[in-house]
């Protein structure tokens, strides 16, 4: 368990064309989590319209399927006090007008936090920022060579399901969230705690964050 106090606003990042496990499995974890522990959620976008899933993909494929969820605050008006931030990556991180303020939101963000976490290809978004420069992440791997192109003065790690470095975590792919927050809230509640909750999701963790099986699936390694 972290010996700092544990802490208590989370805020998560929006963006069209956001992935939505990235964002909704770790949330779903921290719902619990909130029936153990105070806590509050701020949720930030460039504006307070509702944020789609939608992206180009599923355009191209002419399918009109996807979810939005409804700002609490724009970048502009972030609470001051958020201790933690999530940023989910999607196929909308590969674009820069999707992602529009949320760069320069997080760079000058990112000294308050306690922690920063990112999903998938949410650590393309933050090494933007120059964050990243110099330290160990890791992200989704399909996407690993973009990935890598976006900033190459981060030491990617390939292998990784997820990476610690200092206060910032980075996970591989979409699901590896959800592992991803387990592990953190081992580290900064305790891992009773962590297990726990795992046991009432009846969720099967992966433990090793050294050990991503879709590195080899996808030729990042």
């Amino acid at each position: 368990m972290s010996a700092q106090q544990p802490p208590k606003h989370i805020g998560v990042i929006l963006f069209p064309g956001f992935q939505l496990l990235d964002l909704c499995g770790p949330l779903d974890v921290l719902n619990i989590l909130a029936t153990e522990r105070t806590l509050t959620l701020s949720i930030l976008a460039a504006t307070l319209d509702p944020v789609s899933t939608q992206h180009a993909l599923q355009e191209s494929k002419q399918s009109d399927f996807g979810e939005k969820l409804v700002p609490t605050h724009t970048f502009d008006t972030a609470p001051d006090d958020i201790e933690v931030l999530i940023l989910p990556g999607g196929y909308g991180s590969r674009s820069e007008e999707k992602i529009e303020g949320a760069v320069e939101f997080l760079k000058g963000y990112y000294p308050k936090l306690k922690y920063m976490i990112t999903v998938c290809t949410g650590s393309a978004i933050l090494a933007k920022t120059g964050v990243l420069n110099d330290r160990r992440a890791t992200s989704n791997k399909k996407a690993f060579t973009w990935v890598k192109e976006q900033n190459t003065a981060v030491k990617w790690v390939a292998k990784a399901r997820w990476v610690v470095d200092g206060n910032i975590w980075t996970s591989s792919g979409i699901s590896a969230g959800i592992d991803l927050i387990y592990s953190w809230i081992g580290e900064v509640y305790g891992k009773e705690l962590a297990d726990l909750l795992a046991d009432q999701s009846e969720y099967e963790r992966n433990t090793d964050a050294g050990d991503d099986r879709f590195a080899a699936r996808w030729g990042a390694v």
